[in-house]
């Protein structure tokens, strides 16, 4: 199949345009069956997890890690599970990036670095506090406060669990569900 071919079944929406198709799979015609069949799919997933705008992106980058792992001659069983593997790996590795960001605009902060800042790293860092801060304020009080101990008292899971009178594998989950809740306020603008 040609990339003529390709491209009269392919739409500007399309986050993956045939012309990166070309010369990278094994079996193109199953890829471009996948990709009919999963972009809609996808796309919802990352608009929960991502700002809406970068869903699209999110789904070019899922496709591109998928066509890699074909023409690497990964053997793929089921493809559709893949491709939802590659996404959730992909929002950890954003969520990753955004923590490490945070905490290094955190840092920044709390040492006083003397450095001119560019004023649209400023407005962002300023921005991404105010919704983490909001994004705090919408936890449930225990939520909050056991995760405010972590955080900002810097006490460790066993210190809290006998502070608050509750199991340690109460408070991973506590601090789990409250990283999620805030991870899912601030990535929505």
């Amino acid at each position: 199949m040609d990339g003529e071919v390709l491209r009269g079944r392919w739409s500007e929406n399309d986050p993956l345009p045939p012309e990166d198709w070309i010369g990278l799979l094994p079996a193109r015609q199953e890829t471009e069956d996948l990709y009919r069949r999963e972009t809609g799919r996808l796309v919802r997933f990352f608009r929960q997890r991502v700002p809406r705008d970068e869903a699209r992106d999110f789904v070019h980058d899922t496709f591109r890690k998928w066509i890699g792992a074909a023409r690497s001659a990964r053997q793929v069983v089921r493809a559709e599970a893949y491709l939802t593997t590659i996404a959730v790996n992909l929002v950890r590795d954003r969520d990753r990036t955004d923590r490490r960001h945070a905490i290094a605009l955190a840092g920044c902060a709390d040492e006083g670095e003397a450095r001119t800042a560019d004023p649209h790293e400023t407005y962002e860092a300023r921005d991404m506090l105010a919704r983490v801060d909001a994004a705090i304020a919408t936890l449930k009080p225990k939520t909050r406060e056991i995760f405010l101990l972590h955080r900002i008292d810097g006490l460790d899971y066993a210190g809290i669990a006998e502070r608050m009178e509750m199991s340690v594998k109460g408070v991973e989950w506590q601090i789990g569900h409250a990283l999620d809740q805030i991870r899912r306020k601030v990535g929505r603008r």
